[in-house]
Formats: structure tokens, C-alpha cells, sequence
């Protein structure tokens, strides 16, 4: 069973920057799209950002031109560099893997999850 552990959550002021991590348990996990949903209280879960196995990315809009996404493949992670981060950022950030080239909207893999949140 793959496993999905990120890092990096935690409290800032708006306008600064956190960077989260996903460490995959299994070297066949890089072969896989991967990506950063999140859910806010009160809302539903959001692709935030995916991520192609040939490093392909697409962003929602929200975040784009903020939040970039990348991959290490001979270390099993993925990244999210977070900028300019906004109150409405707020949420619990869930790294996700699925074995199709293009991540579902229910992916096959999922972290436990990492709070982050943005004060005003």
C-alpha cells in the first residue's frame, strides 16, 4: 500500500510563503501523476495544483501565478512552493498520487494531511 506523508504546514502572515512536501513510500509512485488538494472548513475538498510524471502542471486559477508545483523523482517527492499566501488560503493540504496520467478528482492515494493558515 503506497503511502503519501507531507510536511511543512503551519502559520503565517499573509503575503509570506510556506513550501509543503510529499514523501512517497514507493519508487513506482513517480511514475504516477501526482498533485496538492485542499479543504477549508465548511467547503469542499479542491485540486490546487497537479503534476504529470513528465512534469507537466496546471494550476487552479486561485492560485495561479502564486503556488508552483514540482517533483524529485530520484527522491520520491513532490513539492508545493506557496507565495503570497491569503487568508483565504486556509485549509487542510492533502497530497494525492493516482496511477493515471492525468490526476482524478478521486485519486487512488492520499496523505493524512498538513494544516495550513494564513493570518491577516
Amino acid at each position: 500500500q503506497v503511502q503519501l506523508v507531507e510536511s511543512g504546514g503551519g502559520l503565517v502572515q499573509a503575503g509570506g510563503s510556506l513550501t509543503l512536501s510529499c514523501l512517497a513510500s514507493e519508487q513506482t509512485v513517480m511514475v504516477y501523476s501526482m498533485g496538492w488538494f485542499r479543504q477549508a472548513p465548511g467547503k469542499e475538498r479542491e485540486l490546487v495544483a497537479r503534476i504529470s510524471w513528465s512534469n507537466h502542471a496546471y494550476y487552479a486559477d486561485s492560485v495561479k501565478g502564486r503556488f508552483t508545483i514540482s517533483r524529485n523523482n530520484t527522491k520520491n517527492n513532490v513539492y508545493l512552493q506557496m507565495n503570497s499566501l491569503k487568508p483565504e488560503d486556509t485549509a487542510v493540504y492533502y497530497c494525492a498520487a493516482s496511477p493515471e496520467m492525468i490526476l482524478p478528482n478521486t485519486p487512488k492515494f492520499w496523505g493524512q494531511g498538513t494544516q495550513v493558515t494564513v493570518s491577516s
